[in-house]
């Protein structure tokens, strides 16, 4: 006992000293409205798994120390049932497998829910191998303005926000709608800070809707091997502010309107 009581004050100690913020048990937090709905969902099925962890590993334990041998072959007292007990194992397992679905199903709608009205829309199109996003407001502000990845790399294995990849660039607190569809073969559009992933298919148009809440530039990638250069199938999210988004837009229009190209690498 007295080894296990200091056994828990370490652990005790260990998660006290660990920072005051939250643990993220190996998730990003999410920088959209949607991705810190997936986050929640996360962690909440992390802290029901440890929790019924901590139920078995503690019986085991328990068993271990309380029915060690202590120089003797006396075999513990033997019981047939216990009903109660088989009740409460086979219906609390039950009860936490319908908890965690509810919360499942209406975490899901809430992520897959489109606006009525979005601020922007951005067409994103998949192809070996690279992307293409093409900007269509409902106002006409970002009518035209396409941003595709270069035909020829300059070179391998850069960053994902190095300027040879393409750049999604978002206004932060607003809600882009974004329609993905693939030019060949599967491939999946995965940004890891926003925790989202969809496939981009040939024949299949995915509507869904990101709501940027944290500024910065995040790495995106593609997540279904489509052939040969698939490692190089990158891009970057840049998530700015609205006048910054504003000015972005005049520049790109103004770029694309001097150099004649539907088009900026």
């Amino acid at each position: 006992m007295r080894r296990g009581r200091v056994a828990l004050a370490l652990l005790g100690g260990a998660l006290l000293l660990g920072g005051c913020k939250a643990p993220t048990f190996g998730a990003f937090r999410g920088a959209t409205t949607q991705g810190r709905d997936e986050f929640k969902l996360w962690v909440g099925f992390v802290i029901a798994g440890l929790a019924v962890a901590a139920i078995v590993w503690g019986l085991i334990f328990w068993t271990v120390i309380r029915h060690r041998r202590r120089g003797s072959d006396a075999i513990p007292r033997q019981f047939h049932e216990n009903v109660p007990l088989e009740i409460v194992y086979t219906a609390l397992p039950f009860v936490i497998v319908l908890v965690l679905f509810y919360f499942t199903v209406i975490t899901e709608n809430r992520i897959d829910a489109v606006a009525s009205t979005p601020s922007e829309v951005v067409h994103v199109l998949g192809f070996r191998w690279g992307w293409s996003f093409t900007y269509d407001s409902s106002d006409g502000r970002s009518q035209g303005v396409q941003i595709a990845t270069a035909a020829q790399p300059a070179a391998l294995a850069q960053p994902a926000t190095s300027a040879q990849y393409p750049q999604l660039v978002l206004p932060v607190g607003e809600t882009t709608r974004v329609v993905l569809t693939s030019a060949d073969v599967v491939h999946g559009f995965y940004v890891p800070a926003f925790n989202f992933s969809r496939y981009a298919q040939p024949g299949v148009v995915n509507r869904f809707d990101f709501t940027p809440t944290t500024i910065g530039v995040f790495r995106g990638q593609c997540t279904q091997y489509c052939g040969l250069y698939h490692s190089e199938m990158l891009f970057s999210v840049k998530v700015v502010s609205r006048s910054d988004f504003t000015h972005w837009l005049a520049a790109q229009q103004a770029s694309q309107a001097r150099s004649g190209s539907g088009a900026t690498t």
